[in-house]
């Protein structure tokens, strides 16, 4: 329902292809009458790189587009038609698109949920040079995310998506952390973890989160009391609470 009402209330340009793929789209809600440049909240969905799609992402957008940020869902190729080295590169020409195409974004928030977290984390390691244009990433919310592959690898996780040890390991944003190159030291990245979360959830949260900052990187930990896995980022996404809190602090950031 939510995804509906933001299609009515917002400039919506649903299924912009940012590359061949069949599920290489985006669905992007611009503000009403956006005044030359914006913020961008970039949403990357869960579903252990398995299931869900951008469909259902467009949740977080009536209150952002309101306060005059754009909201933009991924799209990529789950399994077992999507690899994890696949999915990965996706998301990250899906950031590249974005930069070049939209000149009006200043100012890209990076937002998933779980395997959505794992993906954007994967983006905060990107060696842009390859791409040819660097998104202006200023923050990341990582919500009850996977940053080490390895552990699953032995799990009905694995069964679709088929990953072999090095896979896994050169897919770990645990395992790829770049250190906070100027441009990084300006970009908050907030982890959040559910307190229902898994133990194993919550131990990669805090290691990961540990990991970042000791690589330069601006980062807190967020531990949610009273949520689960699943309804942390509905929580999150509630008119009064964190995302909507980057939304009032991006005109003022900018």
């Amino acid at each position: 329902a939510g995804t509906q009402r933001a299609r009515a209330s917002a400039q919506s340009s649903l299924h912009v292809p940012y590359g061949g793929g069949e599920r290489e789209k985006l669905d992007i809600y611009l503000p009403r009458d956006p005044a030359g440049t914006f913020p961008a909240l970039v949403y990357i969905h869960g579903g252990y790189w398995q299931c869900l799609s951008k469909d259902e992402s467009g949740f977080a957008a009536p209150p952002l587009v309101s306060r005059g940020v754009a909201v933009v869902a991924v799209g990529y190729d789950t399994a077992p038609k999507g690899h994890m080295d696949a999915m990965v590169l996706q998301v990250r020409r899906s950031l590249a698109f974005l930069a070049e195409r939209y000149s009006g974004i200043r100012g890209i928030y990076l937002c998933g949920h779980s395997a959505g977290a794992h993906l954007a984390a994967m983006v905060l390691s990107t060696d842009w040079t390859e791409y040819g244009v660097a998104p202006d990433i200023k923050g990341a919310v990582l919500v009850s995310g996977v940053y080490d592959l390895e552990p699953i690898l032995h799990t009905y996780v694995n069964d679709a998506l088929n990953m072999s040890r090095e896979v896994a390991q050169r897919n770990s944003p645990m395992l790829c952390i770049a250190p906070a190159a100027p441009a990084a030291a300006a970009c908050e990245v907030l982890v959040a973890v559910a307190q229902h979360d898994s133990p194993e959830f919550r131990r990669q949260s805090q290691e990961y989160s540990q990991a970042l900052r000791a690589a330069g990187w601006s980062v807190s930990l967020l531990d949610l009391a009273g949520v689960d896995h699943f309804d942390i980022i509905e929580k999150l996404s509630e008119e009064s609470y964190v995302l909507t809190q980057v939304g009032e602090e991006l005109p003022s950031s900018l």
